[in-house]
C-alpha cells in the first residue's frame, strides 16, 4: 500500500479504527520487562533477545529462543508470568477520550496478546474495551503478517482499505500496511524514526476522533474539523 501523506489521514472518513493495545492504548512496559526478564532467567536466555521483539506474538518469540522440545512448557510459562503480573499498567494519554469518541461498531483492538492476557491487562488498566478484541488466539499468523488486521476489519464488517490502524511497533505497522489499511504510529516503545506510518504522533492526545454518518475522521487537537471525505 502506498503511504498516505499526513493530510491524507487528517479529515478522511474511515469506516473502522483498529487499535493495537500494548504501547498504543496502555503502558504495560514495566510489567512486560519484568515478566520477560524473569522468564529469560529461568530459561537461560540472554537479555538482548528483547531487542526488536516488541509487537510480535509471544509464541513466535519463544519459538525463536528455545528448542522445539522446550517450546510448549516455555510458552505456557511466559503466559503464566505475564498474566500474573499486571502491576503498574496504566492508560496512555488521550486514549479514554479517543475510545469514547468512536462509535462502538467502528472500533476494535487487535493485539498480539492471548485472549487471557489481553483481558488481564485491559482490566488492570481500567479501559472500556471495544466489543471486538482480536487476539493471537484468533489468527493463524501474528504480526507482522496481515492476518490480525484483516481479521479485525472482517470482524467489524469493513473493507480493510477503509480502515485505520493505530500502532506503536514496526511489526504492527507492517501488519497494518500489508492488510491494506492506513496507519498512524504512536511514539513510545519506539522512536519516531523507527515508525514507518502515514502519520506519526507522540500520543493520541494530539488527535481528535469524530464519528459521523460517513465514518471516523481524525484531526489535530485544536484544529477545525473539516467535512469527512471517503477513505482511499
Amino acid at each position: 500500500m502506498t503511504l498516505l501523506s499526513p493530510h491524507g489521514i487528517l479529515g478522511t472518513a474511515f469506516d473502522g479504527v483498529l487499535f493495537d493495545m500494548d504501547g498504543t492504548l496502555i503502558d504495560s512496559t514495566p510489567a512486560v520487562e519484568r515478566s520477560w526478564l524473569k522468564w529469560a532467567s529461568e530459561y537461560g536466555v540472554e537479555q538482548s533477545f528483547r531487542d526488536g521483539g516488541h509487537g510480535q506474538p509471544a509464541r513466535d518469540l519463544v519459538a525463536s529462543l528455545v528448542s522445539e522440545q522446550q517450546f510448549a512448557a516455555a510458552y505456557a510459562r511466559i503466559q503464566q508470568i505475564e498474566t500474573d503480573d499486571t502491576d503498574g499498567i496504566t492508560v496512555l494519554p488521550g486514549v479514554e477520550a479517543t475510545l469514547l469518541a468512536i462509535d462502538a461498531h467502528r472500533q476494535a483492538i487487535v493485539t498480539s496478546c492471548t485472549r487471557e492476557l489481553a483481558a488481564a491487562r485491559i482490566g488492570a488498566a481500567g479501559i472500556i474495551a471495544p466489543d471486538l478484541v482480536v487476539t493471537v488466539d484468533d489468527v493463524e499468523f501474528g504480526k507482522p503478517h496481515p492476518h490480525p488486521f484483516l481479521a479485525g476489519a472482517a470482524g467489524l464488517g469493513f473493507d480493510p482499505a477503509r480502515c485505520l490502524v493505530i500502532e506503536d511497533a514496526p511489526a504492527g505497522l507492517a501488519s497494518g500496511r500489508a492488510a491494506g489499511c492506513a496507519t498512524i504510529g504512536v511514539v513510545g516503545t519506539h522512536s519516531r524514526d523507527e515508525l514507518d506510518a502515514d502519520l506519526v504522533v507522540d500520543s493520541l492526545a494530539e488527535l481528535v476522533f469524530t464519528s459521523t454518518g460517513a465514518g471516523v475522521t481524525v484531526t489535530r487537537a485544536g484544529s477545525a474539523i473539516p467535512p469527512g471525505r471517503p477513505a482511499p
